[in-house]
């Protein structure tokens, strides 16, 4: 097996909600000795909100990462993706789903609480978390976050893509705003169910430092505990930043690579292409 190879499959542009243009990232990336960086605009596809790609804007994204897949070919390995949402009955991230673009693979997360008829972000604002718990919950903690791993689980089951995102984005808040504790035996009875169903979907996770880089968390997605449960279930992972701007790309992955190694993993995923994962050593 290859040793180690830095890159980052989890990158955001001014296509969605991220601050650099891609060329800006690709030229960063170089510089940082990332050898494969992979581009994963917001999508809802065919459906859209303010930091998300409106459907208009997919055919111009597409041609930009072509272009510099063509311009920088032999200095980085760039790759075209989508962080595509899952919200029911609205859009489920599917390469059927996306095949006018060819995406090399997706990223399948969840932002959103669509459940008790409504809807949240659970990772936008502290105050959003609340509001909606309060609102749709009852603040009722438990049930809230119940519903969050249902809606991940139902993703995994019925969507076809290659990386789950951030698989406890839900904690995002917790060390500033405590919104739970994640010692509560109920919480940690949702994480091994979670393991277990990441392993039966076939899926890989990924160790994200995006909280990290914008100052909410200081340890990365997934916890310690939950990252043991996947690594007890041979779950494959990515190291990758959630990168917003290209000063992050790389950011803390030393903390990353120190937790996976403490944890026992000794390969990660470091590129995803139509032919699958590759893997590399730590």
């Amino acid at each position: 097996m290859t040793n180690y190879i830095k890159s980052n499959l989890h990158t955001h542009s001014t296509f969605c909600d991220g601050k650099n243009t891609p060329e800006e990232n690709v030229i960063s990336a170089i510089q940082k000795g990332i050898k494969v960086l992979g581009f994963t605009s917001h999508s809802m596809y065919p459906f859209w909100t303010e930091t998300y790609m409106q459907p208009e804007a997919f055919s111009a994204y597409c041609s930009e990462i072509h272009r510099l897949q063509k311009k920088y070919e032999g200095q980085l390995t760039i790759r075209l993706s989508f962080e595509a949402d899952f919200i029911p009955g609205v859009t489920l991230p599917r390469h059927e789903n996306y095949r006018d673009f060819s995406p090399d693979y997706l990223i399948g997360s969840i932002h959103f609480i669509f459940q008790r008829d409504g809807i949240f972000a659970v990772d936008h604002k502290p105050e959003i978390l609340k509001n909606g718990s309060k609102k749709y919950y009852g603040n009722d903690i438990k049930a809230l976050i119940g519903d969050y791993f249902s809606l991940q689980k139902e993703m995994l089951e019925k969507g076809d893509f290659e990386l789950l995102g951030h698989p406890d984005l839900i904690r995002k808040f917790n060390e500033k705003f405590p919104f739970f504790s994640e010692e509560e035996s109920w919480y940690k009875e949702y994480l091994k169910d979670m393991a277990a169903f990441i392993k039966k979907s076939g899926k890989a996770t990924e160790i994200n430092t995006g909280a990290i880089s914008r100052l909410w968390l200081t340890k990365p997605y997934p916890s310690e505990y939950f990252l043991s449960l996947l690594h007890e279930k041979g779950v494959p992972l990515a190291i990758t930043a959630d990168a917003h701007s290209s000063e992050n790309l790389d950011f803390a992955f030393d903390k990353s690579i120190n937790m996976a190694k403490k944890i026992g993993y000794t390969e990660v995923i470091y590129d995803i292409d139509k032919a699958g994962f590759k893997f590399c050593k730590i």
